[in-house]
C-alpha cells in the first residue's frame, strides 16, 4: 500500500476537521497523520493528511473530499516532489551527568535538547518522519518517556523551468 500526503484548502469553520475525517473513515481510509492551520489565506485552512491506499481508492477519496462543503481545493502531494517535515518532542530518561552524551547522539539529526531536569530531558528534533523515527531508534536505549509529533507538513516543491535547447 503507498503512502499519499494530501493537502485540502477549506473554510475556517466548525465542524470541518470532523466532516473530513468522518469521511476518510467512511471510505475505510486510516489516517497517519493530520496538520492543520491557518492558511496564506485569511479564513482558510490547511489540512495535510497522510494515508495509505492505492491510486485508484485515493482518487475516489479526492473526488469525495470536493463534495464537501467548505472544501476549496484538494492536492495529492505524492504525484510530484514535495517537501515533508515534522517536529517531534521527545522526553528521555536521563541525569544530568549523561547530557553530554546523548548530544553527541542528538547532534547529528541537527536536534537540540531543550530542558534538562534531574531524571529527564526533552529533545526537540525536525525532519522527515524516517529522521524522527531513526532518532527515536537510538534514544530507546536511554528510556523514552513520553513522544509528541506534529505530523507531517507539507508543500509542493517549486518547478524549475527547463530551459529549450536550441
Amino acid at each position: 500500500m503507498q503512502r499519499h500526503t494530501i493537502a485540502i484548502l477549506v473554510n475556517d469553520q466548525p465542524g470541518v476537521l470532523t466532516r473530513v475525517a468522518t469521511l476518510f473513515g467512511q471510505r475505510g481510509f486510516n489516517i497517519d497523520s493530520i496538520t492543520v492551520g491557518g492558511s496564506e489565506e485569511p479564513g482558510l485552512s490547511r489540512m495535510i493528511i497522510t494515508t495509505g491506499g492505492d491510486e485508484q481508492k485515493i482518487d475516489q477519496l479526492m473526488k469525495q473530499l470536493y463534495k464537501l462543503i467548505d472544501v476549496i481545493t484538494v492536492t495529492n502531494l505524492s504525484e510530484n516532489a514535495f517537501v515533508s517535515r515534522e517536529l517531534a518532542l521527545i522526553k528521555v530518561s536521563a541525569s544530568p551527568s549523561q547530557l553530554a552524551e546523548l548530544n553527541a547522539i542528538v547532534e547529528p539529526f541537527r536536534a537540540t535538547i531543550v530542558d534538562v531536569g534531574p531524571n529527564s530531558l526533552i529533545v526537540q528534533v525536525t525532519g522527515d518522519t524516517e529522521k524522527i523515527d531513526a532518532l527515536l531508534v537510538l534514544l530507546e536505549t536511554y528510556g523514552i518517556i513520553e513522544v509528541t509529533r506534529t505530523g507531517s507538513m507539507a508543500m509542493a516543491r517549486s518547478v524549475v523551468p527547463v530551459p529549450a535547447s536550441v
